[in-house]
This record gives structure tokens, C-alpha cells and sequence, in this order.
């Protein structure tokens, strides 16, 4: 079986924010933006990965989706439990130092994890978590 990963999708409540966060700070193209206002779905991905992307989109517009689940997916990108992605660098510093100034928030700064990793964790504009691990 040959198969690969095309897009992963991640709720923004803030389009511009968003936009801003994965291509002004970790340095994604933007492939797609259709729609307007807070209905808009934006793909990124990494510069060099052509099938490989990120889909930004509105939370909770599913049409079978109940007022009280929009409260909770609400409620749980507020905390910043509802989503999140992980991500590689080649320089994890170097990636962390450009993330760090630019304001996100930090979740935990670069550490080695006792399974061999060495990452760090960041929210997106959305709340999102973002964990950026060394490649």
C-alpha cells in the first residue's frame, strides 16, 4: 500500500491571525484561500512539500454539528484542548527562537522527552497546539 498524508485540517477562529502565524512565523506558502470574513478555509504547507498541507478552517461548521457540540468545540479551543499538530525542524532552536519572537504562546520550551525527542510545544493564534520536534 502506498499512501501518504495529503492535508490535515486545523480550526481557526481568526483567519488573519492564523494566516499570519503559519506564514509569516513558521514560514508555510499559502496554497488556497476561499471564502471571506471568519468563513474562510486557507491551505499552507512547508515550502518544498507540494502534497503535503494544512487546511485552516472554520470550527464547527458542519451542518450535523448541535449548538451544545459548537459550545464545547468553543469552550475546548478556548483551553486549547481541541487540536493540534505536530510539526519538524532541522534547527529546533533556531525554530523556537523565530517562534518565541514572535509572541505565541509558549507551552514548553525546547527539552529532550524521555522517549528520545527533543521538541517544544506552542499554541497557535487559535489555540491550537503546534509541537515542533528536531528532524
Amino acid at each position: 500500500m502506498d499512501i501518504t498524508i495529503s492535508s490535515s485540517f486545523l480550526p481557526v477562529d481568526d483567519p488573519e491571525a492564523s494566516l499570519a502565524f503559519y506564514r509569516d512565523v513558521l514560514g508555510f506558502e499559502v496554497r488556497g484561500d476561499v471564502g471571506q470574513g471568519t468563513m474562510r478555509w486557507i491551505t499552507v504547507g512547508p515550502p518544498g512539500q507540494p502534497t503535503t498541507s494544512i487546511v485552516l478552517h472554520p470550527p464547527a461548521v458542519d451542518p450535523g454539528i448541535t449548538d451544545d457540540e459548537r459550545a464545547v468545540i468553543a469552550e475546548m479551543m478556548a483551553k486549547g484542548t481541541f487540536a493540534g499538530i505536530n510539526l519538524a525542524a532541522a534547527d529546533l532552536d533556531a525554530a523556537f527562537e523565530r517562534v518565541q519572537a514572535s509572541g505565541v504562546d509558549v507551552v514548553q520550551e525546547p527539552m529532550d522527552q524521555a522517549w528520545g525527542a527533543r521538541d517544544f510545544a506552542v499554541r497557535d493564534p487559535a489555540g491550537n497546539s503546534v509541537r515542533v520536534s528536531q528532524a
